[in-house]
């Protein structure tokens, strides 16, 4: 980077999905005089009888015969059926219509959603977790994936966590959604990655990833097979992307001896995260990898795509301190203070 957009405004280029966003690291010298939030204390049990997600509790749910759903006593991961899906499995009805209306466009969309439970244990977290159980949590991923990318064009693996992200039950877990839809986010990366493969012959994030290496300038860690790093486009203060340094267009062809790598290297910089503002680090994650099958029953070609997982952490200067998205984010585009390089920096000196 040229010192001077190390220290003056400037816009960057999301190369993976085509979005602008402005830069402004003079602006890290202001006084503070936004809000202060206290974070509460982390004192959860290990078991919590009132949690509807820990292992032979009720759930709030009910089956299709209105008894009362309960889980079993699992002792690794769990996944069911979300009892509140966004999206929901059954076909349109013959004697709905649709109008084409340019202006008043809908589209129906099928689906399901699914909760995750990483372990049966309250409180922890994936960072608090052995490697050996977030490997459990991988083969979990990777199971699923499999299952509903044969079956749907859209598989998201995502997870809220902390309250400050929304998060509707303390107990750890994560979530899958899948639609035979693309959803906005992965159309604009399924564009531009095939738009470059079809230029360069290579994956575009094959093709970042080692100029990132190269430079090492917004490198957080890596290890043999994986990297972590603050994306050149970042928008959240802290944002990361994990990518895998050969390579993989999906989790469900995610090889074996990658694997025991991947719970290496989440548990290590996700720790990191938590030693930032000592603190349970709060954020949003999701895996983005090739879609699945399209209306016509066809997996499609994968080559363009790279496997890789957006990290999004709100906070900014403490934990007491988070950004927000307004005003001009949310009118004109996206803006950030402390630059990529400065946020990778901080997060090298954590490890």
């Amino acid at each position: 980077m040229q010192e001077y957009f190390l220290t003056h405004p400037h816009r960057r280029y999301n190369a993976l999905t085509g979005d602008w966003l402005l830069v402004s690291p003079h602006r890290a010298l202001r006084p503070w005089q936004g809000k202060n939030e206290t974070p509460a204390p982390d004192t959860r049990p290990e078991y919590d009888p009132k949690c509807y997600l820990c292992p032979t509790n009720t759930r709030a749910g009910v089956d299709a015969d209105g008894n009362q759903l309960a889980n079993p006593k699992y002792e690794h991961t769990f996944v069911f059926t979300n009892d509140y899906a966004a999206l929901l499995p059954d076909p349109v009805p013959e004697s709905v219509t649709i109008e084409n209306d340019p202006l008043f466009q809908i589209q129906a969309v099928r689906g399901t959603c699914r909760v995750i439970c990483f372990s049966p244990k309250h409180n922890l977290t994936i960072p608090q977790m052995e490697p050996a159980d977030i490997a459990q949590v991988i083969n979990l991923w990777q199971a699923q994936t499999k299952e509903l990318r044969a079956k749907y064009r859209w598989v998201q693996l995502f997870e809220n966590k902390g309250d400050i992200m929304g998060c509707s039950n303390p107990h750890p877990h994560g979530q899958i959604w899948a639609s035979d839809t693309l959803p906005n986010e992965p159309g604009k990366e399924d564009a531009r990655q095939k738009e470059y493969f079809q230029k360069n012959g290579r994956p575009l994030l094959m093709d970042y990833l080692q100029r990132e290496l190269e430079q090492k300038e917004r490198l957080f860690c890596e290890n043999e097979h994986w990297a972590v790093l603050v994306p050149f486009w970042a928008l959240w203060p802290y944002e990361t992307l994990l990518l895998p340094k050969v390579h993989v267009p999906s989790m469900d062809v995610l090889p074996e001896e990658m694997k025991a790598s991947l719970a290496e290297i989440l548990k290590r910089f996700l720790s990191a995260y938590d030693r930032m503002f000592d603190c349970i680090f709060p954020y949003s994650m999701g895996w983005h990898g090739a879609p699945g099958v399209d209306a016509n029953g066809s997996m499609g070609d994968s080559d363009a795509w790279q496997l890789h997982a957006h990290f999004y952490p709100p906070l900014l200067r403490s934990a007491k301190v988070k950004k927000f998205m307004v005003g001009y984010e949310m009118l004109g585009e996206p803006q950030r203070d402390i630059t990529p390089e400065q946020a990778a920096a901080k997060l090298r000196a954590l490890l």
